[in-house]
């Protein structure tokens, strides 16, 4: 069966990114394990296709750096404690994707080797060769950059074919779907139109990073279930940011 399937993938390599808050479910702060564990009940889905994954996950859910800077504290201590956030969700992914036996590494830009292995760009890659799933942590190491640049960043310099945004809705609008229902979802939209209409897929370091090196952005909602898997298998409901 899977065999059958496999020829139908989409991409080989793919980057999946997703957002701190997409961790912590229906509470307001940290970590919701059921969530954790679905999540990666769908890349393990994804996984079991032959895809080699890697994953960015953001710290929002802890901690924010914009937050922390916009109450007073100094930008890059705020956005130091952001990067520690994400490695503490990057081990929480860890563990829930073991336990469905799927090799994985944490990674972080920021060396803490008691927790994970800093990050050299070969060794990476090996790992991806080894089909074990790579997470992405601390962002790129540096202040002022966010986990959507950190994501393209790492993207790109792991050949990624696509990168895969997981987000609470299945595509891009051209204004909020939640507040308004005359919303359009865009099928395509290009990094320029992304950038000129402030469609916040991602912020815009990262979108001018991604169209530089013709980089596909798939926009899909994570709360659909089989949704990441349905894409990379051809179907599903998404929207590609291309040139």
């Amino acid at each position: 069966m899977e065999g059958a399937q496999e020829p139908r993938v989409t991409y080989k390599r793919v980057l999946l990114k997703i957002s701190g808050e997409a961790l912590m479910g229906d509470q307001g702060y940290g970590l919701h394990p059921p969530t954790v564990n679905r999540i990666a009940a769908e890349v393990k889905s994804v996984h079991d296709l032959g895809v080699e994954i890697c994953m960015v996950i953001g710290g929002g859910n802890i901690f924010r750096g914009l937050q922390g800077s916009a109450q007073g504290m100094e930008r890059a201590t705020a956005d130091y404690m952001g990067m520690l956030a994400t490695v503490m969700n990057a081990l929480a992914m860890q563990a829930a994707l073991e336990a469905l036996k799927i090799h994985t590494r944490v990674i972080s830009a920021i060396p803490m080797d008691q927790v994970c292995e800093p990050y050299i760009r070969r060794r990476a890659i090996r790992h991806l060769e080894k089909k074990r799933v790579c997470i992405f942590a601390a962002g790129t190491g540096n202040p002022y950059f966010t986990t959507d640049t950190a994501a393209t960043l790492r993207a790109n310099e792991m050949g990624c074919e696509a990168i895969f945004k997981g987000t609470k809705v299945d595509g891009v609008y051209d204004k909020d779907p939640k507040k308004h229902a005359d919303a359009k979802r865009y099928d395509r939209v290009s990094y320029d139109e992304v950038l000129q209409k402030h469609l916040g897929v991602m912020d815009a370091s990262a979108i001018a990073l991604a169209r530089d090196n013709h980089l596909p952005i798939v926009v899909f909602s994570l709360d659909e279930p089989g949704g990441f898997r349905g894409i990379l298998a051809g179907d599903g409901t998404y929207t590609l940011v291309a040139a």
